[in-house]
């Protein structure tokens, strides 16, 4: 009797739901790092920013690549946070409110954002009041990265955390032996239970991720003309 058979001696169908969740979580995790070099890209293009893209660590552990994800997310986090500083500093208030006003058409936003970007950084690309608009002044992108952080770092503390990457796809017999390094039997079927838990919440959490950093790009890409409203009046 092999190992997985000691452990799941009633329950066949639960060895091939561990290494389908297994793939699922690589999946996931490899869709992340391509949104998120996307997402670098938009800022580095557009706003000035000069963050480093990312890579899997193949012969990582899942939390390794996990920390990678969240600190790439960190220092866009910081990007976003220092240029909604800057437009809230030279804007008036009554049009930097403007900006977060849902009610507001989305062009005059798009060119308040845009002449204020201009300002801020000499010169701005044709698109970069719209990524202001769609990425700092909405919570969408803001709330889903604070999501993801949290969500990777509960995976990468997990149980599974410590399997390395390379584990994911070679046998249920050598993903189980990395896991009964860290926890007893007794506690595994415990920890699988919670782990669906958590991969249930970070697809969905992904699939709002990557929705909004691909409709961000494509409006980028299309270069989307933008109306200028006059003048922005700036602070003094």
């Amino acid at each position: 009797m092999n190992l997985s058979d000691l452990l799941y001696p009633s329950n066949p169908q639960r060895r091939q739901n561990v290494i389908d969740l297994h793939q699922e979580l690589l999946d996931c995790m490899e869709l992340n790092f391509k949104a998120t070099n996307e997402l670098i890209r938009t800022l580095n293009g557009n706003m000035g920013a000069k963050i480093t893209y990312i890579k899997m660590k193949e012969g990582g552990t899942i939390k390794e690549n996990c920390d990678i994800i969240i600190r790439a997310m960190n220092d866009i986090q910081q990007v976003v946070w220092q240029i909604d500083k800057q437009m809230k500093e030279k804007l008036e208030p009554v049009m930097y409110q403007k900006l977060y006003d849902i009610k507001q058409p989305e062009l005059e936003k798009i060119a308040i954002a845009h002449r204020i970007i201009s300002i801020i950084l000499g010169e701005a690309t044709v698109s970069a009041g719209t990524v202001a608009v769609k990425l700092i002044c909405s919570n969408t992108i803001t709330a889903t990265i604070n999501k993801l952080v949290a969500l990777l770092a509960q995976i990468g503390v997990s149980v599974l955390g410590g399997i390395a990457i390379s584990v994911l796809g070679l046998g249920i017999d050598i993903i189980l032996h990395a896991i009964l390094g860290a926890v007893e039997k007794d506690q595994l079927l415990a920890s699988i239970q919670s782990y669906e838990q958590h991969l249930a919440e970070f697809k969905e959490a992904s699939k709002t991720y990557q929705h909004a950093i691909t409709e961000i790009s494509a409006l980028v890409k299309g270069k989307m003309k933008l109306m200028v409203f006059g003048d922005v009046p700036t602070h003094k």
